[in-house]
Order: structure tokens, then sequence, then C-alpha cells
């Protein structure tokens, strides 16, 4: 794949700043409080290295073995990892080794091997428990009446750390269901709270719904077409 051009690069993510700053302001939160998630699947080494000269240190990725060999490319700098794609059981000990956070639990048996197999020597997995807000048979996500007794299984893993909820909502141009979606998701962080403390976390909000998103109450966005350009 040809590298992205460095200018075009610098030129959508300083877009995509700005949209985050202006959202920020209009629901009076600080621009500080939302992390900018680039993800970067498909994208090359280079592409990311580019970006990390833009100042985006946290990416993005939801296939395993591209993911692999690109924490290898880039293994002098200094990079958080995400992952953000589907969990299968037999994937769970290298994203367990390799990665700093995982969005996309959303059952016990995979958040205890994930716990299991986390290496003793690296801080416990920061994770986010992906529900399907929209219902959707076809989605990946625990049901939000599933959510408590997960969250209660997740809190008794001790090398897993809970930092709060992820969705995908169905895509919508409707800003008021996008705006249900996200609040429906606040509100589920808000009721499990009292069994994590530390659930500070909601993973929500992509390119086409992120003002929405922010409007609600995310505090990491996941933008991967508005700051690379359409998937190739």
């Amino acid at each position: 794949m040809r590298p992205m051009n460095q200018q075009q690069l610098t030129d959508n993510i300083a877009k995509v700043r700005s949209r985050v700053r202006e959202s920020a302001e209009k629901c009076q939160r600080q621009e500080s409080d939302i992390l900018l998630l680039a993800v970067s699947k498909t994208r090359t080494a280079d592409d990311i290295r580019r970006a990390v000269d833009c100042g985006l240190r946290h990416f993005g990725e939801n296939y395993l073995q591209e993911a692999l060999d690109k924490i290898a490319q880039l293994e002098d700098l200094d990079l958080v990892w995400h992952f953000i794609g589907p969990l299968q059981s037999n994937k769970t000990r290298p994203i367990a080794t390799h990665f700093d956070w995982v969005h996309s639990v959303d059952r016990a048996k995979i958040a205890r091997r994930l716990n299991d197999q986390r290496p003793e020597e690296l801080p416990p997995l920061n994770i986010c428990l992906q529900v399907n807000v929209s219902g959707e048979d076809s989605k990946s996500g625990v049901s939000p009446a599933e959510l408590p007794a997960l969250v209660s299984t997740i809190a008794g893993l001790p090398r897993l750390h809970l930092r709060g909820l992820m969705a995908i909502p169905a895509p919508s141009d409707d800003i008021a269901r996008q705006h249900a979606n996200f609040s429906q998701l606040r509100h589920l962080l808000e009721e499990v709270r009292p069994m994590a403390a530390d659930a500070d976390t909601l993973s929500m909000g992509m390119s086409g719904d992120l003002e929405a998103a922010i409007a609600e109450g995310a505090t990491i966005v996941r933008v991967g077409t508005d700051i690379f350009g359409p998937r190739r």
C-alpha cells in the first residue's frame, strides 16, 4: 500500500481535532477530557509513524495478525495500543500480551482468558465492555440486561482493570437516534459504577457521529476514515 501523504494526514488530523474541540465547547466540556483514538486497521506502519509525527499516540486495531506485525515494526515508539475488534478465544493470549486496552469484551469466558493470560510483569489490562445498545442480533456486545452480571464477574479478576463501556450503534443519520444510543450507554455506566469504582470511560463515537457522542459524555472517540481517508 502506498503511504499516505504527510500534508493530507496533518490536515485531516487538524480537522478532526477541531471537530472534537468545537463539540466539547458546545457542551461545556474540556477537549483534554476526550481522547482521540486513531483507528489504524488496514493502514501501514509508515502511516502510523506519520500520524505520530502529528501528535497522535493511541491507535486502535481490529485485526490481530496485522496489528502484531505493526506493533513489532513500531516498538521503538512509545505508543498505546487498543484492540477494538471482535474477540475470539484462540486469540486472547497475544491480545493480553501485546495490547494496553481492549474495548470489545462482551462475555465472561473471554474476560477470564484475558485475565489468566495477562503477563504478571505488565500492569492490569485496561478493558471496556462492549454493549449492544441497538439490540441488533448481528451486533456483538453484551445486552444491557446482562451487563451487571458481567461487571460483577470482572470485578473479581485481578489482571483486568475495568475502565468503562464501549458501543458501536447501528449507523444512523438521525441525530436524535445517535444521541439516544449514546445516552443509553452513559446511563448504563452510571448504573454499574458502584460495582466498578474506576469505570470512567465511554468509548463511543466515530467519524460520522462523534459530535453526538461527545455531547453525551464520550471520553474516547474512535476515528479512522476522517484521519486516514477511505479504507484501502
